[in-house]
């Protein structure tokens, strides 16, 4: 199973790989959110849901049912 960037955890860094489910706003494309892009887990929210990211400098807030549709390879996992 792959690994998508609600499986990330705070601090976690990884780079997209795929970003092709019709379910997935534009708006998250058009604010960098693309194959080969950084992606790190900066915070989450109480009840898990949204996780504040960052992707490539930009700052994103994304529900966690969109962030299961990003597929990611993780490069950086941080232990707590």
């Amino acid at each position: 199973m792959a690994l998508t960037i609600a499986d990330l955890h705070k601090g976690d860094t990884a780079i997209i790989t795929d970003v092709s489910s019709k379910q997935i706003p534009l708006k998250l494309l058009e604010m960098g959110c693309l194959p080969g892009n950084e992606v790190e887990l900066l915070q989450v929210a109480p009840f898990k849901d949204p996780m504040y990211l960052n992707i490539n400098g930009s700052y994103l807030a994304i529900r966690k049912e969109t962030a299961a549709l990003i597929t990611i390879e993780l490069i950086d996992a941080k232990t707590d």
